[in-house]
């Protein structure tokens, strides 16, 4: 299991980031919420549960000029009850809402609408069916996620897309009875499930389906079946390897620094001084006869006349330093 990094270190790509966002579901997310645009469906993005910040860096690539994205977490402030608590102290003990909001700054240029509170306050913060798209993945225990859901009906607009997480994993029974729940009793059509996520709408599923079906099939990297139950008709969607392609997305506002440019080479002169690099381009004829005079005359008159130019060499520096 993912764990918190170091705050301060920015992630380069969605990737760099913690969490349990896998890139099927990143394929999904981006197809549901690119219909959405294309279709001309406007509403506003809601995701209870944020963790460090992965999902919802990708829900802020899908603004649009007047729509709001709603992020509700707990973040570090202390759980209302008992069972919440040994929740959050188990996943959660190192999540900060610092830690969220240098993620999300990293890809944006502001930040999203944070409340951070229990998700059950989040019907007192947004507008009934104002939301489009919500993702809930907040507390695991039964009686919140139920709570949840029903806050995702009342906030939807009618053809809106709800997204469950957790819905089958072996550690949350809590949310499986009611995500189940939901579509048994409560009027949630479930169109596709992935291997974390249960994708629905409290609208008619028959035309999103048979897009996403559509869409699936022509991808070479999933594998797509088609199921039914309960009167239900499932899409059920799985990547083939760990290397399947997820959506592209644009890369951190900070990427890593251009490395610099190399140094010029110095060489170590006589007795450790440091020899000034020679500038580039051919010699004169005069410096080419001079040099020539000095590799031919005896070692010893050379080493006098090179003596003699370094004091004249510093004499001349000397007196342009002391000049007013």
């Amino acid at each position: 299991m993912a764990t918190a990094q170091e705050t301060h270190k920015l992630p380069g790509d969605l990737n760099d980031v913690p969490g349990w966002f896998w890139p099927l579901d990143q394929v999904l997310f981006s197809w549901f919420l690119e219909r959405q645009e294309r279709q001309g469906t406007r509403g506003d993005l809601l995701e209870l549960g944020a963790y460090l910040g992965k999902s919802a860096i990708l829900l802020g690539h899908h603004l649009r000029d007047g729509e709001t994205l709603t992020v509700c977490d707990l973040f570090e402030t202390e759980p209302p009850d008992a069972a919440n608590r040994a929740e959050a102290a188990k996943s959660y003990s190192t999540l900060t809402r610092d830690a969220f909001e240098r993620n999300y700054l990293s890809f944006h240029d502001t930040l999203p609408r944070i409340v951070q509170a229990v998700s059950s306050t989040i019907t007192d913060e947004v507008g009934a069916g104002t939301c489009r798209f919500a993702h809930i993945d907040a507390s695991h225990l039964y009686e919140h996620v139920r709570g949840d859901i029903g806050a995702a009906r009342e906030l939807l607009l009618p053809e809106g897309i709800v997204v469950l997480d957790d819905f089958r994993s072996e550690h949350t029974p809590g949310v499986a009875v009611a995500a189940w729940e939901a579509v048994l009793n409560r009027g949630l059509s479930p169109v596709c499930l992935s291997s974390q996520k249960l994708y629905g709408t409290w609208g008619d599923p028959e035309p999103v389906r048979e897009e996403l079906l559509a869409a699936l099939r022509e991808r070479d990297d999933i594998a797509v079946t088609v199921e039914e139950a309960a009167g239900h008709r499932l899409i059920r969607a799985r990547a083939k390897s760990k290397r399947m392609r997820p959506p592209s997305l644009p890369s951190s506002r900070h990427p890593a620094p251009a490395p610099a440019p190399p140094a010029p080479r110095v060489d170590a002169g006589p007795a450790g001084r440091t020899a000034q690099p020679r500038p580039s381009g051919p010699r004169t004829p005069r410096e080419h006869a001079r040099r020539l005079a000095l590799d031919v005359l005896p070692p010893v008159v050379t080493r006098a006349v090179r003596r003699y130019r370094a004091a004249q060499r510093a004499k001349a520096g000397g007196t342009a330093q002391s000049r007013p």
